[in-house]
């Protein structure tokens, strides 16, 4: 239980330092962006291990959670 709040918190952070340093107006509130925060960890976790900086089965770091948030905000965007 506390393992998934700790994510929802990490979520959290990662989604709101993206959205803002992402130009523009997003719509979306406290669920969205701690959603894509996740949703950008995964995707930077899943860069990360394709590009080789991480092992299989190691969790995204900081700075590659904030890049897949980036990407999955840009992809929003152009979605919403």
């Amino acid at each position: 239980m506390i393992h998934m709040i700790g994510h929802a918190i990490f979520g959290l952070i990662i989604g709101y330092l993206a959205r803002m340093v992402m130009p523009g107006r997003l719509h979306g509130g406290l669920i969205m962006t701690m959603i894509v925060g996740l949703v950008g960890a995964w995707l930077g976790g899943l860069i990360g291990r394709m590009t080789g900086m991480y092992r299989e089965g190691h969790p995204a770091g900081f700075f590659m959670a904030f890049i897949g948030a980036l990407i999955v905000l840009y992809i929003y965007s152009m979605l919403a």
